[in-house]
């Protein structure tokens, strides 16, 4: 039965990692039901769904790599690179302050509620202005700022807060502003999956991880998230993010609300 649990946070952590609606928010959400896990369990299955990113936009990675003595590309690669540092200095900051998740739903409700409003302020904020594909230095220092409001405010969404962050402040297009935002959230999981296992294997906690039910969410959120964002990258060429912003509002709603009658905690 844990494994079938663990298989099903893997197929939540994949649906919720790139859509704008949350993953940590629904991962602590859910794991009221199918069991507590390890803040390395769920960073390290978020890499799962990273990885399917990765597929997904290899040649994209590739072309920055390969290409990088044209002036365009390396100046992407630098503004990938300047937010993705960010991101990092202030997460080390972060933990060295010690800061916790949440393990209750109602900052996670507000969390969601909050968020969809702003999307659907942002959506008509960046509708208003003309369909801008450049990565500005702007824009990519507030990504990298974004990422870390994201972690420290679990509901957040950090794609969500990435995108909107990324629209509203000069990149427009919507699906320039996602691919930025995905693309900087490559290294970013990445970098906090090993950070987090270092620090297991350091403490001795390696012992008491189940590493089957690990693998078993891994594999599974990327299956998933793979399928997901392939999904996401064709609805967003001719829709708006307000059908996610309606879902946070709701579920937030709902989430109050079962706290209030005691259904979660």
């Amino acid at each position: 039965m844990d494994y079938i649990n663990a298989a099903l946070l893997g197929v939540i952590e994949g649906i919720t990692e790139f859509l704008p609606i949350s993953s940590t928010g629904h991962l602590i959400i859910a794991e009221q039901w199918l069991g507590h896990r390890s803040d390395m369990f769920n960073i390290v299955i978020q890499a799962g769904a990273i990885l399917a990113v990765t597929i997904i936009y290899w040649r994209r990675l590739l072309d920055l790599v390969l290409g990088w003595r044209e002036p365009e590309n390396r100046d992407y690669a630098a503004k990938l690179i300047v937010a993705f540092l960010i991101t990092a200095i202030l997460g080390l900051v972060v933990k060295k302050l010690g800061f916790e998740l949440p393990e209750t739903a109602t900052p996670i409700a507000w969390a969601l509620i909050i968020g969809g409003i702003w999307m659907i302020f942002a959506e008509w904020a960046a509708a208003r202005k003309a369909p801008h594909k450049q990565i500005t230095w702007l824009v990519a220092i507030l990504v990298g700022i974004a990422q870390i409001v994201a972690g420290v405010f679990p509901g957040t969404s950090r794609s969500g807060a990435t995108i909107f962050v990324a629209m509203l402040a000069g990149t427009s297009n919507r699906a320039a502003a996602t691919e930025f935002a995905f693309l900087v959230g490559i290294p970013t999981m990445y970098a906090a999956s090993g950070y987090e296992l270092l620090k297991t294997f350091k403490d001795g906690g390696a012992a008491g991880e189940d590493w089957t039910a690990l693998g078993i969410a891994f594999v599974v959120s990327t299956i998933v998230a793979f399928i997901a964002v392939k999904w996401l990258l064709a609805y967003i060429r001719s829709n708006r993010f307000t059908l996610f912003a309606i879902y946070r509002i709701i579920l937030g709603v709902l989430l109050l609300g079962m706290a209030a009658t005691g259904l979660i905690a």
